[in-house]
Order: structure tokens, then sequence, then C-alpha cells
């Protein structure tokens, strides 16, 4: 019965395999997004926007492989817990490939003018670092099962907290000059940035869950 075990790890592994891809996917959809918005480029929204269905994709193709794995192993303990948790986190990524896109979408709907405004720049530049960072991060703990670093994408996700922040900052101070419009827009990508950060957090959440047993607490 050894090979039918190394056969199911196999899948197992499979599964592991298609998650970290998914999240290299959206870690670059993220980065591209984000010099889009920064150089008001169209060729590159357009990519992130065409590059998403390739997301959803993966992840349907990655849902059904894994129903049908349980259908055929019925797995039971750890094996299960893994496969389940594998569920989730194909959905987290999938909404961090959306709001790539999203991101993208504003940069393709205010083209030929830039969506952010000049004062702006330095924040949103360091919110899409962040959320490369974060992302990044999120497929090597997928990848390693590794503890420590899952805890540290929460300390990760305040500074895009703080980075929220300080766009609204700028939003509600009395010297805004760039009107109701400009307003919603940033108002939209820094939601999409804290969006995305925090469906990476979900990520590294439910490996500290697979690999303990324990929801992490911090």
């Amino acid at each position: 019965m050894g090979w039918l075990r190394s056969a199911f790890q196999d899948e197992l592994d499979g599964v592991t395999s298609t998650l970290v891809e998914l999240s290299s996917i959206v870690s670059g959809a993220i980065d591209k997004a984000t010099h889009a918005l920064l150089t008001a480029s169209l060729a590159e929204a357009e990519e992130v926007i065409a590059a998403d269905d390739r997301v959803d994709n993966l992840q349907h193709d990655l849902d059904a492989r894994i129903i049908d794995i349980i259908a055929r192993q019925q797995p039971v303990a750890s094996d299960l817990r893994a496969l389940v948790t594998a569920l989730r986190m194909s959905a987290d990524l999938e909404r961090m490939g959306d709001m790539a896109h999203h991101v993208a979408k504003i940069t393709r709907l205010r083209h030929p003018n830039a969506a952010v405004p000049s004062e702006l720049l330095l924040t949103i530049e360091e919110m899409g670092k962040v959320a490369k960072l974060i992302a990044d991060k999120a497929g090597s703990v997928i990848n390693s099962r590794d503890i420590d670093k899952a805890l540290e994408l929460e300390r990760d996700d305040d500074e895009m907290d703080k980075l929220h922040r300080k766009l609204f900052t700028t939003l509600l101070d009395d010297n805004w000059a760039h009107g109701t419009e400009t307003a919603i827009d940033i108002t939209l990508i820094g939601r999409y940035y804290e969006r995305f950060a925090d469906h990476a957090v979900s990520v590294a959440r439910r490996v500290y869950f697979l690999v303990t047993g324990k929801f992490s607490n911090q």
C-alpha cells in the first residue's frame, strides 16, 4: 500500500505547488498594476487585466482537483485539514488577483491622465512594495509551512495599514485640490491594496492553523 500513499502525497504536493504558483502570479500582478498606476501605462494595465483570467482558471482547476482528491481518497485528520485549508487559500489568492485587477482598471479608466496626484505617488509606491513583499512571503509560507514567517505577515500588514491611514490624512486635508473624482479613485485604490494584504494575511493564518491545529491569536 506504500505506493498508494506515495501517489496521494504527490497529489498533495501538486496542490501546494499550484498554490505557490498562484501566489507568484498575484505578486507579479500587483507589482505590474502598481507600476502601471504610477506611470499611467495603459499597456501594462491591460496586461494585468487580461492576466486575471489565468488566475481565475488556475483557481477553478485547483478547486476541482482538491474536491476530486477528497472524493477519491476520503482523507482524514491532517490530510483532510490540508485539503480544506488549500481550498480556502486558493480563494484568498484569487481575491488578491482581483485586487490587482481593480487597481489596473483605475489606470485604464483615467488614461491618458494619471489617476494618482504627484503628492501621493510615493505613498502608493510604498503600498505596492509592501503588497508585493506580503504576496511573496505568503508564497514562501505556503511552500515551507514556516509558522514564524506566517506570523511575520501580521506585522507586515501593520505597515500597509499605516500607509492606508496616510492616504486618508492627505485626502481629508483642507488643502486637497484634486476634486471628488480623484478622491474616490484614491479611496478605492487604498482599499484595494489594504484588501490585497488582508487576504495574504488570511493565507498565512490558514498555514498556521494547518501546521498547529490552532488559530493565530496575533
